[in-house]
């Protein structure tokens, strides 16, 4: 009997070792996963934290971007103005200076000398003319205003020019009013044959 208490009490104890070993197993398993869970509350609380400053940073902007286009379309309109006062400074002179002498070419040479320095201040906004005599007739950039028939010149080119078109880069800002070259292509009539009139009468 004392052999059999004792072959109890040793399958026992394996038992009895086994329960300390899963309760520290699921401890760890316990800590990882709150780990694990405070990473995650962590991770989005930054998360939150950067939507945050995203949304102050896009109000913001709302904010300032009206102002900015305001200032930057007066700043430009401003530029243009002031540069366009050196033209009329130009135009005061050339009328007092030749109003006294009444001549005539140098008025003209006054005035050419003025187009001229407007032509520059447009290119310097990025405003040129619209090259229309001698060119190929291009609805784009051309408005045809009359048509004139000038077998010396090839067809569908540009003869006059009434009004100077512009452009702003690649925009068109006004095309140019021109006259375009047509020439009349003659109808060649074919005199009926015998053999037409014959079968034409038959026909009467």
């Amino acid at each position: 009997m004392s052999d059999e208490k004792k072959n109890q009490s040793s399958e026992q104890e394996p038992q009895q070792d086994e329960q300390p070993q899963a309760s520290a197993e699921t401890a760890d398993k316990l800590q990882q996963v709150q780990q694990e869970l405070d990473g995650v509350r962590k991770e989005k609380d930054e998360t939150f934290a950067r939507l945050q400053r995203v949304y102050a940073d896009f109000a913001n902007f709302q904010k300032r971007v009206p102002k900015q286009i305001t200032d930057a379309v007066a700043y430009e309109k401003e530029r243009l103005l002031k540069s366009l006062l050196p033209l009329v400074d130009n135009f005061e002179r050339t009328l007092k200076a030749e109003g006294s002498t009444q001549n005539i070419e140098a008025l003209i040479k006054g005035v050419e000398i003025i187009r001229d320095q407007m032509l520059g201040v447009l290119k310097t906004h990025g405003v040129e003319p619209i090259q229309a005599v001698g060119e190929k007739f291009d609805p784009e950039r051309h408005e045809a205003m009359l048509r004139k028939s000038e077998p010396s010149r090839p067809d569908d080119v540009v003869l006059e020019e009434y009004q100077k078109g512009f452009k702003l880069d690649d925009r068109i800002l006004r095309p140019s009013r021109v006259a375009v070259n047509k020439i009349q292509q003659e109808s060649k009539k074919t005199a009926p044959t015998e053999g037409t009139e014959a079968s034409e009468a038959a026909s009467q």
